[in-house]
């Protein structure tokens, strides 16, 4: 699951790519116009950017600019009508990650995310630590101030995915397709009990808590990485 910055003004296009990303588990952030992208841009922690070129009030290529100076690492992907080489050439060298054409298929616009994303997380340690608790990835192991605290496969899982998307809110849709790798049932209240049993595994006796429910939307993991 990625947190993608989809900066687009066809309307079509957007509610295209809204449903098609939100199918595959992704949350999506939709902003119209150039200006308006480069305002919201460094307020919130994302995975990705699809970009169009032409955009209101401030065109795609000022506003790679613009995040590439931010960010130096965030994949970009353009997505544009333009297709001429000294386009395509010119958004690479603004700092582009790839250049995708319209009109195009989803099947092939999945794979360069997921080839953006896998190139990305190349990049990430095996051990997370926010505030005083430690996942270790590669041997499924959680910590909290150094004491181990032992939990079931679902239980880690659902941690794992918290903790990767801290202070994200992530709807029980979300995590429930995430962890049990199902369509969610609203008549199921299978991710309530499991929040509630990792919180009183990992927040019991414990001062600071750090999942927190957000009425109406779902759960949040805040906390700061170390």
């Amino acid at each position: 699951m990625a947190q993608i910055f989809l900066v687009e003004d066809e309307e079509r296009v957007v509610a295209f790519l809204k449903k098609a990303l939100e199918e595959n588990g992704h949350l999506v952030d939709i902003i119209t116009d150039g200006a308006e992208a480069i305002k919201k841009f460094p307020h919130k922690p994302y995975d990705l950017v699809i970009l169009d070129i032409m955009l209101p009030y401030l065109n795609g290529i000022e506003v790679c600019r613009h995040i590439r100076q931010k960010d130096k690492k965030i994949p970009i992907l353009i997505l544009t009508a333009l297709n001429s080489v000294d386009d395509k050439v010119n958004g690479l060298n603004i700092g582009a990650d790839d250049y995708l054409v319209k009109p195009f298929h989803l099947k092939e616009l999945q794979a360069r995310i997921d080839a953006l994303l896998r190139r990305n997380s190349s990049d990430l340690a095996q051990v997370l630590v926010l505030g005083d608790i430690t996942l270790n990835t590669s041997n499924n192991t959680v910590e909290r101030e150094g004491r181990k605290i032992t939990l079931t496969n679902k239980e880690y899982a659902l941690l794992e995915l918290l903790m990767n998307n801290s202070n994200k809110i992530l709807s029980r849709q979300t995590i429930a397709e995430k962890v049990w790798g199902i369509d969610f049932d609203t008549g199921t209240n299978v991710v309530d009990v499991y929040i509630n049993y990792l919180r009183n595994k990992i927040e019991k006796g414990f001062t600071e808590k750090y999942i927190h429910t957000v009425i109406g939307k779902g759960y949040i993991f805040k906390a700061e990485q170390i």
